[in-house]
């Protein structure tokens, strides 16, 4: 049965974060708030755990995973990024987006499309989650709460355990984050497009 840490959601406990690390450094799979909803999380290079996540989402091969980052010094590691794309993504930053780039070599290819060869890029509005990423010291794999047949993320952090309580190592009650998706931008051709919208508004930029 999955651990469950209630963590402040303004003022994260620094020990309750540590253990959360642990977990994910352990090769645990956690799941934790952001500022959109409920997220699956791993380590990047982990494929127990990305291969857990695709069992519980039941996931296809085309699925594009979301390495969620502290700020944009960590982007281009894992993303090519020019001029325009870095102006707009700093414009929206930290929120509810994710953003799809070219990957670099850094990014293993199961994270990538396999066809166009693309990874999601996020940057949270979200203490807990920035307290994660400033402890773990790299980007956490992630991918939406979102469980087969439904609409919309799971949002009850004890709904959660009863459901997945089996499933993953750890899930993070840090209250309510909201039940939507991030607002989806291809940043892969010249011009901007919204793939899916979301919790973000940005229609007015990427006209």
């Amino acid at each position: 049965m999955a651990q469950f840490f209630q963590i402040h959601p303004d003022n994260p406990q620094p020990r309750l974060i540590r253990g959360a690390v642990e977990t994910l450094r352990g090769g645990g799979l956690i799941i934790y708030p952001t500022d959109s909803s409920y997220a699956l999380g791993c380590r990047i290079g982990d494929k127990a755990a990305m291969d857990r996540i695709r069992e519980i989402r039941r996931l296809g091969p085309n699925h594009n995973f979301t390495l969620v980052t502290r700020d944009l010094s960590e982007i281009s590691q894992y993303a090519k990024v020019g001029n325009e794309q870095y102006r707009l993504i700093k414009t929206l930053t930290p929120g509810p987006y994710t953003f799809l780039l070219k990957a670099t070599r850094q990014v293993p290819k199961r994270l990538q499309h396999p066809k166009r060869k693309t990874i999601g890029i996020r940057v949270p509005d979200n203490a807990i989650s920035q307290a994660l990423l400033e402890e773990l010291g790299e980007p956490i794999m992630s991918s939406t709460l979102m469980l087969p047949g439904d609409e919309m993320p799971l949002t009850d952090p004890y709904d959660i355990k009863d459901t997945l309580g089996h499933a993953v190592d750890l899930i993070i009650d840090g209250g309510y984050c909201g039940f939507e998706p991030t607002t989806v931008i291809d940043l892969t051709d010249d011009a901007p497009t919204i793939v899916r919208q979301g919790k973000g508004e940005c229609a007015h930029l990427c006209d």
